[in-house]
């Protein structure tokens, strides 16, 4: 799986390509009535007709890709050129281009004439979808499609979010841990590169850097032999080196809460062993997992209780 995000430069580049994926699709007359009437009956759709040889449709036409998906799946955009398929716009009435028409619920509702400047394009695309259609929960829908698995939706999502606010820590944090999922760490390391100075110490980044460090850690111990780690235990209770190697390895394969247990029995048994080492990567996985995950809530109570009892 590749999530097309940031390019070898190292700049952040479009999450949907340059078609934008579901929200952005070129139509034909024989297409017209799918892509355009039946799909306005979910979300509204605008329209643009233009042509190839029309110099204010090629100045509007990016402006308006941008503005789309800025506006996170409130609309969508479908494009005709009308060289191709004159019909449907004669139908419309369009005499000149480029001409946006919006549809909802089946038929037109609204429309604009000409290459208007973006504030314009956003407040008509506002009074078509709502108020909020720029500031409705993106990231909360990213984050939803994050934890389901849906990788490159969460990342699309993400990426929005920032094309709005190029310093929004929490879209930072989450599109570096979409790469991190993917194993693509040099750019999940790109992404958290962009993080304002201000906001290099907040919780998601914070959380996003541990979660870095751990997949890079993880990555030496993924080929682990955690069996003969467990022989290696079995006879001395005490090697607490291989009890820590076995952490870092069940970690890597996903098993959190039997990472947790070894590192936790290595501060029960000598909590001050190797400068702390096992209660100090213990931090570090609960910053990994998110406060919130359920390996992290139960190791920290049952760390607070070996440290404090």
């Amino acid at each position: 799986m590749v999530i097309n995000l940031i390019g070898g430069d190292g700049k952040e580049q479009s999450a949907g390509g340059a078609g934008g994926g579901d929200l952005i699709r070129d139509t034909t007359t024989q297409t017209f009535a799918q892509d355009v009437i039946e799909a306005s009956k979910t979300v509204p759709v605008l329209v643009d007709f233009w042509a190839p040889w029309c110099g204010p449709c090629k100045q509007l036409g990016p402006v308006l890709e941008k503005i789309v998906k800025a506006a996170n799946g409130s609309v969508k955009l479908v494009k005709m050129n009308i060289d191709d398929h004159p019909s449907i716009a004669g139908q419309m009435g369009v005499q000149s281009i480029p001409a946006v028409f919006a549809f909802k619920d089946g038929r037109p509702v609204d429309g604009f004439m000409g290459a208007l400047p973006e504030s314009q394009i956003r407040s008509f695309i506002e009074r078509i979808a709502g108020k909020d259609a720029f500031s409705g929960g993106s990231l909360e829908t990213a984050q939803a499609a994050f934890d389901a698995g849906d990788i490159n939706t969460a990342a699309e999502g993400f990426a929005a979010a920032l094309k709005q606010d190029s310093g929004n820590e929490v879209a930072i944090a989450g599109l570096a841990r979409c790469y991190i999922s993917t194993g693509d760490l040099d750019h999940a390391e790109q992404v958290l590169g962009l993080t304002p100075p201000a906001k290099q110490n907040t919780a998601a980044i914070t959380s996003a850097q541990a979660a870095l460090e751990l997949a890079r850690k993880s990555a030496e111990s993924a080929g682990a032999d955690t069996s003969a780690l467990e022989a290696e235990i079995a006879k001395d209770p005490a090697n607490h080196q291989a009890r820590f190697d076995l952490a870092l390895a069940l970690n890597a394969k996903g098993d959190l809460e039997g990472a947790a247990t070894q590192l936790l029995e290595i501060v029960a048994r000598n909590k001050n062993w190797n400068d702390e080492a096992a209660r100090k990567q213990l931090v570090e996985f609960f910053n990994a997992w998110g406060a919130d995950h359920p390996a992290s809530v139960s190791g920290r109570q049952r760390l607070s209780t070996l440290l404090f009892s």
